[in-house]
């Protein structure tokens, strides 16, 4: 397939080799706003807006994946395969099954599980596990450690589903799953198959364990920044 695909319009060349990817939108905008100097807008088809700019003098790009893994499997593949990106480093939220995760910590997600069937193209004789990139994974607990952030790295759950009516959630945690999110484990099965590299990191939205802790949708959109600068200076 030449560019542009389907559902990115930017030219060949138009993204850096690093792209952070958050489900959102606007989201993506606030990123390229206040942290991306001369950032200029390369993708805006369905209002999944991408921009690529300088962070610190190295060129990097933001786009949003939409909501759940059929919509992030779409992007990433697009980018990884047809665009040259190398790394792509989702910035999401996340709902936590762990005691020890509260409101804005930070997970890196060094695995993927799934209830999903997205693997199942390959037509692989068993299960596949969706992990991360190694380097990024250790370079992310890196800049945790600088920032003096409280993290978690593990398991974490990418969800076909978000109104889950076997409220299922709490047998992955009694497998040490730390959360639920919705995309990760696309994102990793397309960087496997395509050689690339991906991580995940969350911020952690609502929690499971002490539901009176939770964000608005404002804020999730705007104020996780430790998580943003996490990922841009992985880039």
């Amino acid at each position: 397939m030449s560019v542009p695909t389907p559902h990115i319009s930017a030219k060949l060349g138009d993204f850096a080799k690093t792209v952070l990817m958050p489900g959102d939108p606007l989201r993506a905008k606030f990123i390229a706003e206040n942290f991306l100097e001369d950032a200029v807008l390369v993708n805006n088809v369905r209002g999944v807006q991408g921009y690529t700019g300088y962070y610190k003098g190295k060129r990097v790009s933001v786009m949003a994946s939409g909501m759940g893994q059929p919509s992030i499997g779409i992007y990433s593949y697009e980018l990884f395969n047809f665009y040259g990106v190398e790394n792509i480093i989702r910035v999401g939220s996340c709902g936590s099954f762990s005691p020890e995760l509260h409101v804005r910590d930070i997970v890196v997600a060094m695995g993927a599980c799934t209830n999903g069937n997205y693997a199942s193209q390959y037509n692989l004789p068993g299960t596949f596990c969706p992990i991360a990139s190694f380097d990024l994974v250790r370079r992310a607990v890196e800049e945790c450690e600088k920032l003096g952030v409280n993290y978690r790295v593990g398991n974490i759950l990418s969800s076909d589903m978000f109104y889950d009516d076997a409220n299922s959630g709490m047998q992955w945690a009694k497998m040490g799953v730390l959360g639920v999110e919705m995309e990760s484990a696309a994102l990793y099965c397309n960087a496997a198959r395509a050689g690339k590299n991906a991580l995940c990191i969350c911020t952690v939205s609502d929690s499971f364990i002490y539901p009176e802790e939770n964000t608005t949708a404002e804020e999730r959109q705007n104020s996780f920044t430790k998580m943003m600068e996490i990922a841009l200076n992985l880039a």
